[in-house]
């Protein structure tokens, strides 16, 4: 891809989340989204891999039909209220329209397009598609929480979170067990938005901060599979060190940033009166612990065969990513005490 469509294709993707934020109008905040979802479509197809071409087709088939939904309910929704502005919907066009958003995020049931889209993509566009793409969705979900179904969004949110962390215990590739890591963290969102919208967006903000660390620490060390893993320490002990806290952080433990957000959206249920709902998602939080004790494991405590004491000729070599890196490393491990501030602005 030349840099000139690459800037097009990056502006496109720019814009369109902006209109989606900014919109007031139904009809611009659906436009903004198809921008997004057709802005990233040559960026996914680049490579002209096979698997490259099966991920975007299967990626503009689910969009499509979520953009398509939208569209419906929002024309449902001006012919039953008489108004395309996004103040008030009825019920059906609410819950039509939530399962719309949540399936462009990704979230389970209808998260079975997400892995396998992420496993057909090259690092870097997996990191836009799990971040950016991300966030023109979920402002649209925060701005309309309190026409949302509330049921809906819990019940979708704990499924997330059992789905997410059940089906990525025997996942080998990487690219999959941060999609499934996706899916459970969107759902812990999902469950706390009916109430308390601005820690679910905190939450949102810290897992853009992690994610992007995750991808930008595999696209370092080249390498999808666990298995690849076990060579990190031997190429760089520093970046291995770091990275194994950053899979830390995304598990919640503490003192890691990971663990406040959690912390908050128990404290925020108990309160709520929600202790059973409360007990289940930190239960269900095991099961995504475990397999980033996995990943932990693979890169702190296995090491591959080596006979040889001299240096190896594939270690590591400065690049353009080593910059935004590091400031992603340290949000991620320190920014716990900042984040009581971040929940007040």
């Amino acid at each position: 891809m030349t840099p000139f469509t690459l800037l097009i294709m990056m502006t496109s993707l720019a814009i369109g989340t902006t209109l989606a934020i900014m919109g007031n109008h139904w009809l611009l905040v659906w436009m903004g989204l198809e921008i997004n979802t057709l802005a990233i479509i040559p960026l996914m197809i680049k490579h002209h891999h096979p698997r490259a071409t099966e991920a975007t087709m299967k990626y503009f088939l689910t969009q499509a039909t979520a953009s398509a939904l939208i569209l419906f309910s929002t024309m449902m929704n001006a012919w039953t209220t008489g108004e395309w502005e996004m103040k008030e919907m009825t019920p059906t066009t609410s819950n039509m329209l939530t399962i719309a958003l949540l399936t462009k995020l990704g979230l389970a049931p209808m998260h079975f397009w997400l892995p396998e889209v992420l496993q057909g993509l090259d690092l870097l566009t997996g990191l836009i598609l799990s971040t950016w793409q991300k966030i023109a969705p979920m402002t649209i979900i925060f701005s309309l929480h309190n026409t949302l179904n509330p049921f809906l969004l819990t019940t979708l949110g704990l499924t997330s979170v059992l789905v997410g962390g059940w089906t990525g215990l025997n996942q080998t590739q990487l690219r999959k067990i941060l999609a499934y890591s996706s899916i459970a963290n969107l759902g812990w969102m999902m469950t706390i938005l009916p109430f308390s919208p601005t820690l679910m967006m905190m939450n949102f903000v810290l897992y853009l901060i992690m994610t992007s660390t995750m991808f930008l620490t595999m696209k370092l060390l080249n390498t999808t599979k666990i298995n690849s893993l076990t060579m990190t320490w031997t190429k760089t002990p520093t970046l291995a060190s770091m990275t194994t806290i950053t899979l830390l952080s995304l598990g919640g433990l503490p003192p890691m940033t990971g663990f406040m957000p959690k912390w908050l959206i128990m404290q925020e249920l108990t309160n709520q009166h929600n202790s059973m709902l409360a007990t289940t998602i930190a239960i269900s939080a095991l099961l995504s612990l475990f397999f980033y004790l996995r990943l932990s494991y693979s890169i702190m405590l296995t090491q591959s065969p080596n006979i040889t004491n001299s240096t190896s000729t594939w270690r590591q070599k400065s690049n353009q990513f080593i910059t935004p890196l590091t400031m992603m490393i340290i949000l991620t491990l320190f920014m716990l005490p900042l984040t009581p501030n971040i929940l007040s602005l």
